[in-house]
């Protein structure tokens, strides 16, 4: 059965491997599932006469069907609070894991006769003691941050009581707090052992709301590839309690890739990983001056649509504003109309754009955009000088020259160099802040043209205009 394994941790490997890129990711996610399958089917048989199968069963059924419920009825703008909630999913199950081999262990004093030495978790081996409460801590962590991440997701205020050190303060005095009662945990018997397990699953989930509460929504897709990381880790810990190989390494390769991808994104919001470990970035306030503008060129689709015909190249900017508005399809259209008619297109990819990693891309390929037109910064950003029009529908930030200066929220953020094309479009409903709070001067430069708009309908007017010209 060992061999099964082996083959389905390669089908996890390959899997992964292909997710790196746009056009490989669908069949990635079809060989993960496939090791999926294959690591679900051997641990059954390998376990088959200590399973449950009518609790199995339900399990089966009942799971799936929310599952595909939520597949199905989750929009593309929702994708991000999905991603965060599978995630605290993921760290709850790893936890029930470690929580049930510590009441087995109980359960399994309880039967001793009368005289027999009890057994702590400690007896074990250090491995089992320190990966069972690993597996807890973290699992615990994961859920209730997770949720916290998507209730900020989803727009809610959610803000920590306390600030600066003493924030950071509690946070450690929450963290040695949990560490003793693991130390207790672990060192004792019978009902102490339970006792301190629940008050450390309690702890540890009151410790994943406060970590996460300060971070503003601008830095969310740190935080989803961070409590992903953590869910792998937690599930790693959770293959030792069980002495599962599989999910040992299934667990650490989604830790791994987590914390790549993490870093990655830290990388493009010029922040350090300490900074998202700690907490505390990212919180959200406007400047005064972050809706004062003097030199505003607005226009409506019809000057946008005059200025695109006859132009040679376009690209794209898609911010989270293009998700919110539902109009990846509409984007799509008037770029054919505009390939069509000789022009080159393509869309820039920030790699922070959107609420988590990938959104821009997942949107796009909703609308069956060709993965040759999707760009990522590092390659596109040289040729916003040559190119004749930039349309940049629902994103703010991520092309806001503040980052250029030498301080300020976002100094030092990599941005798309939109302004040094020869025109800038901007879609975006009104000149509010980005959640950096702080004024874009892009709005304000001569080559920049505001449409103030509802993503869709002034997209819909373009596509319009031009296909009467």
């Amino acid at each position: 059965m060992i061999y099964l394994y082996l083959l389905a941790t390669l089908f996890f490997v390959f899997g992964i491997k292909r997710l790196t890129h746009v056009r490989t990711c669908a069949s990635g996610n079809r060989l993960s599932e496939i090791g999926m399958a294959i690591a679900i089917v051997t641990t059954l048989i390998i376990f088959s006469d200590q399973v449950n199968w009518a609790v199995l069963v339900a399990g089966i059924v009942v799971g799936s069907g929310i599952g595909l419920v939520l597949a199905k009825r989750t929009p593309t703008t929702q994708m991000p609070e999905l991603v965060a909630a599978l995630n605290g999913f993921g760290g709850i199950a790893s936890a029930l894991v470690a929580m049930a081999e510590v009441l087995k262990g109980v359960a399994a004093n309880d039967a001793l006769p009368a005289g027999a030495a009890a057994r702590s978790i400690a007896d074990a081996g250090p491995v089992g003691a320190v990966a069972t409460l690993a597996a807890i801590l973290i699992g615990m962590v994961t859920l209730t941050g997770s949720f916290v991440a998507y209730g900020k997701l989803s727009g809610k205020k959610l803000s920590h009581p306390l600030e600066g050190s003493a924030r950071h303060g509690l946070h450690l005095l929450l963290g040695l707090g949990a560490i003793a009662l693991g130390a207790w945990m672990c060192f004792s018997t019978g009902g102490a052992t339970t006792a301190a397990m629940l008050l450390l699953a309690a702890l540890a989930a009151v410790l994943g709301v406060f970590l996460v509460m300060p971070i503003g929504g601008a830095d969310m897709p740190v935080v989803v590839s961070l409590l992903n990381s953590y869910s792998g880790v937690a599930a790693a810990f959770a293959g030792f309690v069980i002495d599962n190989p599989l999910l040992v390494v299934v667990g650490s390769l989604v830790g791994a890739s987590g914390l790549i991808l993490t870093q990655i994104m830290c990388k493009a919001m010029n922040r350090s990983l300490g900074n998202v470990l700690l907490g505390g970035m990212g919180e959200e306030s406007v400047a005064e001056d972050a809706r004062d503008y003097t030199n505003i060129k607005s226009a409506g689709p019809e000057e946008v649509a005059m200025l695109l015909d006859g132009v040679s190249s376009v690209i794209f900017v898609p911010g989270y504003g293009l998700a919110v508005a539902q109009a990846q399809h509409v984007v799509k259209e008037l770029a054919d109309l505009l390939i069509a008619r000789g022009c080159e297109v393509r869309y820039a990819i920030h790699p922070v754009a959107g609420r988590m990693p990938g959104h821009m891309n997942v949107l796009l390929a909703e609308s069956d955009v060709p993965y040759d037109q999707l760009w990522e910064m590092e390659r596109i950003n040289g040729e916003f000088k040559n190119t004749d029009v930039v349309i940049v529908v629902g994103a703010n930030d991520v092309v806001n020259p503040a980052a250029r200066e030498s301080s300020g929220p976002i100094a030092g953020m990599p941005i798309l160099d939109v302004d040094q094309a020869r025109t800038v479009v901007v879609v975006k409903r009104s000149l509010s802040p980005g959640y950096a709070g702080i004024k874009n001067p892009l709005f304000e430069l001569d080559n920049t043209l505001m449409v103030f708009s509802d993503a869709k309908a002034a997209l819909e007017g373009m596509v319009k205009e031009l296909k009467d010209l």
